[in-house]
């Protein structure tokens, strides 16, 4: 390197118009040929990268597109196929791939779980016995694609060796070292190929060292890059974190390698002190995250050059790589189709395109001066000044509100088993009550007057008596299957956070605006840009409605203000809290005007509330009170008699138990299915004493669950909990599933149901 260069570490794959998302379910329903499906994702992918090599970016990402996670790319490209799956070796197939993604009906999908602290999911990694094999060398597969094809030096991006294993399960925490060292000589090999290609720069995503992590793993990762250096001496290796701040600055700093990417924007100024005390070594290159990858407001590029100062008061400029904060995986592809957003909004914001831009930009102000960007500079500061001042975000009855939170009641009236006994009265429920978690089936027919109704293609009025008739329908069917708590469906709701921020004032959506969350499935997060108000009732309508069909209790359905946080790009103006708590009022007049409605069953869904939590250790328990803080808001104004529910996704519950109970809901339900009743393990050691559900079969998966497992799961399940308090239902929503599948598995589960209580109860007589 003679001068600072722009690099990225990775690109949306779903590109503008999420063209992978419809390639990738087209072939999974038979209507794409796989060679045509493998051509258009490969159009898909050169695309993208032939759009960085435009913007001027120095060092191209190769190796970061996956046709569905790159974790689950790490795992096959060496061999690691969970036996169930009958994978007799060599290269792993497509079929094969999307299996252990997705399940067959003879075998259960491998278990998903959050990313570090995002939305985004990967396929975790069974190790088990298995032991691995470079089976293809994926980096070097898409090196040489980019090469040829659109003649790009590209930089391969590999998943290191110490996160892959300690993201993976099948292994005790005492032979992460045994394990790990496995994998070393497969990584020398794919470095090996690498260079004998003629690579010049490889990024190893090591994002595991922005946790808190311990001496021991300090010296598994000095072992393992001394091994690597010293096996393949002649290729840059940039060991990359992202996420947050590195704890063993000097450690990490001082590896054989010949780059360090650090975080300077999530690291609370942590790397940056870090820098500036301990210096940077004259042998090694920087790469510095100084452009947000992960949220989508445009840089104040004046602050940016000012952090760039202070960085090459350590780091000379020609040992400096400029890019984002970590992956653009996370943001969507680009501002400029969004049309329809006010000005004053769509000036503020900078998606994976326009952040691409930023670093360029960047890097050109420190190659030339200051002054060779300063009319881009003064654009970027009179854009959020524009925003700052807007009177979406000086909402003075909102902000009054912030200031006086003490004035509301965060508490409940009585204790939880005070209230159980009141709520038993009331309800009077069978022992192992059957529910769902609240969302059922939306068909294409269902999306399809949507669209229409949004086109103006629909009347109100006829739109609404659609949704009724859907809500009746399926309220028809719960009937017959014998559920003993219905939900109205959702059927008027395309996204569980989009629904209530276009209710709330302070949100605002955009078209295409998409990011992927898991597989196909790709979420349009809406944006916090302002004050957060309650407007009107969000959901009342339709859930009074649909208790007038039955008589059996109808849960009111609400997101938490977390999981509405977390999965929503949130202003950075002021403290996320301070937003949380925003959201939380809002809601608690939402559940005051349910109550007041007369349902008695209010579902506020905190699925989120797990990936919020910080890396750090030590940051972990304020994050965890300001959550349940702001669960407690939401929830804590309403009688005795109703019922407070709410619903998790994929956690590691053991972690955050203390603050599931601080949360106080009346009655919870668990994703755990795809765990295999793993995280039951949580409640052998701590005794829960509220309503429970722990998801008794996968709904990520099309297959429809046996008798036998359903009850294998329950039965697991009741070995360590109360059966006076466990519930039985699905381990998520069912809205992506098809109608048939989903009769078909709830009825197989209030089957299993009502063998276990009929057991327990002889058992009882007995």
């Amino acid at each position: 390197m003679t001068m600072v260069k722009s690099s990225n570490l990775g690109y949306p794959r779903i590109g503008e118009n999420r063209e992978w998302k419809k390639t990738l379910e087209q072939f999974w329903t038979g209507k794409l040929e796989k060679e045509t499906f493998l051509q258009q994702m490969e159009e898909i992918r050169l695309s993208s990268l032939q759009k960085q090599k435009e913007q001027g970016i120095d060092f191209i990402p190769v190796g970061d597109f996956s046709l569905y996670d790159h974790v689950l790319d790490t795992a096959i490209m060496f061999g690691l196929v969970p036996k169930r799956f009958e994978y007799t070796g060599g290269k792993v197939s497509l079929e094969t791939y999307f299996d252990i993604a997705r399940g067959t009906k003879g075998a259960v999908a491998s278990e998903m779980t959050k990313w570090f602290n995002t939305n985004y999911h990967y396929i975790v990694p069974e190790l088990d016995e298995a032991v691995p094999t470079l089976v293809e060398n994926r980096p070097l597969q898409f090196y040489k694609e980019a090469k040829q094809k659109l003649d790009i030096l590209g930089k391969p991006v590999i998943l290191g060796p110490i996160t892959f294993v300690k993201l993976s399960k099948g292994y005790k925490d005492n032979d992460l070292k045994t394990v790990v060292d496995q994998f070393v000589p497969l990584y020398a090999t794919i470095l090996s190929e690498l260079q004998t290609e003629g690579v010049e720069w490889v990024q190893i995503d090591e994002p595991i060292l922005a946790t808190t992590i311990s001496e021991e793993e300090i010296s598994i990762f000095q072992d393992v890059y001394k091994q690597l250096n010293e096996a393949v001496p002649h290729i840059n290796v940039i060991l990359q974190t992202y996420f947050e701040s590195i704890d063993h600055y000097e450690e990490v700093t001082s590896l054989p390698v010949q780059g360090i990417g650090l975080d300077f924007v999530h690291d609370n100024n942590q790397n940056l002190s870090a820098l500036k005390k301990f210096g940077f070594p004259q042998d090694k290159v920087l790469a510095a995250g100084i452009i947000d990858g992960r949220n989508i407001w445009r840089a104040n590029l004046e602050d940016k050059i000012s952090l760039l100062s202070e960085i090459v008061d350590v780091v000379t400029k020609e040992r400096l790589i400029l890019q984002p904060s970590s992956s653009l995986l996370h943001v969507p592809v680009t501002v400029k189709s969004e049309e329809t957003l006010e000005e004053v909004l769509k000036e503020a914001l900078s998606f994976a395109d326009e952040k691409l831009q930023e670093i360029v930009l960047l890097t050109k102000g420190l190659q030339g001066g200051k002054e060779t960007i300063q009319k881009e500079i003064s654009a970027s500061k009179k854009a959020i000044q524009a925003l700052n001042h807007s009177a979406s975000r000086n909402n003075t009855q909102v902000q009054e509100d912030i200031q006086n939170l003490r004035t509301f009641r965060a508490e409940r009236e009585t204790t939880s088993e005070v209230r159980l006994q009141i709520q038993d009265e009331t309800f009077q429920l069978p022992l192992l009550p059957t529910t769902t978690i609240g969302s059922f089936p939306q068909t294409q027919e269902v999306r399809k007057q949507r669209l229409k109704w949004r086109k103006g293609e629909l009347t109100d009025a006829d739109y609404q008596e659609y949704i009724k008739a859907e809500m009746k329908k399926w309220i028809d069917i719960q009937e017959e299957l014998g559920l003993d708590v219905f939900v109205h469906g959702e059927f008027e709701r395309t996204d569980m956070v989009e629904y209530f921020g276009e209710k709330l004032a302070g949100f605002q959506f955009t078209k295409f605006g998409w990011v992927q969350s898991y597989g196909s499935r790709c979420v349009k997060p809406p944006l916090i840009y302002g004050d957060v108000s309650f407007q009107e009732p969000m959901t009342v309508k339709e859930t009074v409605y649909a208790q007038s069909l039955t008589t059996k209790p109808v849960k009111g359905m609400l997101t938490g203000p977390i999981t509405i946080l977390n999965w929503s790009f949130v202003r950075d103006d002021i403290s996320r809290y301070e937003v949380a708590n925003q959201i939380a009022l809002a809601l608690r007049k939402e559940v005051e005007v349910l109550e007041e409605n007369g349902i008695r069953m209010i579902q506020v869904d905190e699925p989120a509330i797990r990936e919020g939590l910080p890396l750090k250790q030590e940051k972990k328990e304020s994050y965890l009170d300001a959550a349940v803080y702001a669960f407690k808001l939401a929830t804590t104004s309403v009688q005795n008699e109703t019922q407070i529910h709410t619903h998790m996704c994929y956690s590691d519950f053991k972690n955050i138990i203390d603050a599931i109970t601080a949360l106080d809901a009346d009655v919870i339900s668990i994703e755990t299915s795809r765990s295999h009743g793993e995280l039951i393990h949580a409640f052998e050691e701590h005794t829960y004493d509220k309503g429970i559900g722990l998801g008794v079969y996968d709904i990520h998966s099309p297959r429809v669950p046996k008798l036998e497992e359903l009850t294998r799961n329950i039965d697991r399940a009741l070995q360590v909990l109360n059966p006076k308090l466990f519930w039985i239902n699905p381990d998520c929503g069912l809205k992506t599933r098809g109608m048939d599948e989903t009769i078909a598995s709830l009825k197989v589960m209030v089957e299993a149901a009502k063998q276990t209580r009929e057991r327990l109860l002889v058992i009882k007589g007995s």
